[in-house]
Order: C-alpha cells, then structure tokens, then sequence
C-alpha cells in the first residue's frame, strides 16, 4: 500500500481556530490532489488540543488513518482516539526524531519552538513542507 503520511504541527492554544481550520482544509485538499492514488495518514503529537486536534477531527472526517506520536508525558493531556500510539522519550520533544522519521510531508500552523525545531528538521531531511502563520 502506498501511503503518504502527512505530520502536522502547530499551535496548542490562543490562536485563532477558524483560520487554523482553513489552512488545515486548505494543505490537505492541496495535498490529496497532488497524491490521489495514495492511502493518507495524519501524524501529529496525540494531544485532543489545538492544531493538532483540528488536524486529526479532519482526517476523520476524510475516513483517513491517525497516527499520534508523543513523549511518556501524554498522560498529564487529553488525547485524540487515534489509530496508532508511538510512546517516545520522557520529555516534549523527545519524540521529535521519530516524528520526523515516521512522516513524508510536514504542515506547520502557527506554532511554538517544537513546531519550528520540527520544520526546520524536515527541511533538513528534505521533505516537504508546508507553512502558515496567523495574521
């Protein structure tokens, strides 16, 4: 099966949620047309909160797979039912590395330093990215 696993990072809290909504609608209708032959999969941090929450009720709602990857530390949160767990590290952003590896494409909304260590780490590995910051 040819599967395009799309990561998602990005704001967890203040931030407008409509427009983090429209670019989220906007990268995975963008990216869905570039790959129609392949099966899609959300990657993001497993949290039930901001960006990542928006990214994962709209992958349901596309009947696409989830995916959540997040330090020992996901305990202390409220986390999305997704389809796989990865447990990795003790601290946020011990997880990043398998993150990086376990994703093609890399869609930034808004943001805090994990999310910009993680974009510029995808660019590093060469890998796609998409970004968008709020007005």
């Amino acid at each position: 099966m040819d599967e395009l696993r799309i990561g998602v990072v990005g704001s967890e809290d203040n931030f407008d949620k409509s427009q983090a909504k429209e670019m989220i609608l906007e990268a995975f209708d963008k990216l869905a047309l570039q790959h129609p032959t392949r099966t899609i999969i959300i990657v993001s941090g497993l949290t039930n909160c901001g960006v990542p929450a928006l990214a994962y009720g709209e992958a349901v709602k596309r009947n696409w797979k989830t995916v959540g990857i997040a330090c020992s530390r996901e305990k202390e949160h409220d986390c999305f039912p997704v389809d796989e767990r990865i447990i990795e590290g003790e601290e946020w952003g011990d997880e990043s590395s398998t993150f990086l590896d376990n994703i093609d494409v890399l869609v930034r909304i808004g943001g805090g330093k994990q999310s910009r260590e993680e974009t510029s780490g995808a660019k590093a590995r060469g890998k796609q990215v998409m970004e968008g910051d709020f007005q």
